[in-house]
């Protein structure tokens, strides 16, 4: 599974998008986007999805 961006809720601050170990995350037409093929939801590096844990505004970033 992968972790998916609610648009309507992100104030596209770009903190998810350097914290991301995957490079998953990018900004496409003003918001921010999770390419779910990249998405690991950080296992291996994490114990936390790093998007949701830096992303100031809460269940911004949520499970796909």
């Amino acid at each position: 599974m992968a972790y998916k961006i609610i648009a309507s809720q992100c104030t596209v601050c770009g903190a998810c998008e350097f914290e991301c170990p995957n490079a998953a995350i990018t900004l496409k037409n003003d918001t921010y986007m999770i390419d779910a093929k990249k998405c690991t939801e950080c296992d291996e590096h994490f114990d936390t999805p790093q998007c949701a844990a830096v992303c100031p505004i809460s269940d911004t970033c949520v499970p796909a």
